[in-house]
């Protein structure tokens, strides 16, 4: 699904424009971004944890050469289903 596939899917069943949806969304994802710098963790109850974690710099190979090449360390997003949507999986 895709995001504008995701604004007529939420538009229709609320029953509120696409251009409100848009917004809605927009926010839900601006909020969720600040949340996770800000404290690193957010959990929606019935649906699951996003939780920022430290990938450590480590020793990678190019593909194409073989080469060995230094892959930096980085945060990530890492996301764990909650039991209700796990249940409906």
């Amino acid at each position: 699904m895709t995001k504008a596939e995701l604004i007529a899917a939420l538009a229709k069943d609320t029953g509120v424009t696409k251009a409100q949806a848009a917004k809605l969304l927009d926010s839900y994802f601006n909020n969720v971004t600040k949340e996770l710098k800000k404290s690193g963790k957010i959990g929606i109850v019935g649906f699951g944890t996003f939780a920022v974690a430290k990938r450590k710099a480590r020793i990678g190979r190019n593909p194409q050469t073989g080469a060995k090449i230094q892959i930096k360390a980085k945060k990530v997003i890492k996301f764990k289903a909650g039991k209700e949507l796990a249940a409906k999986m």
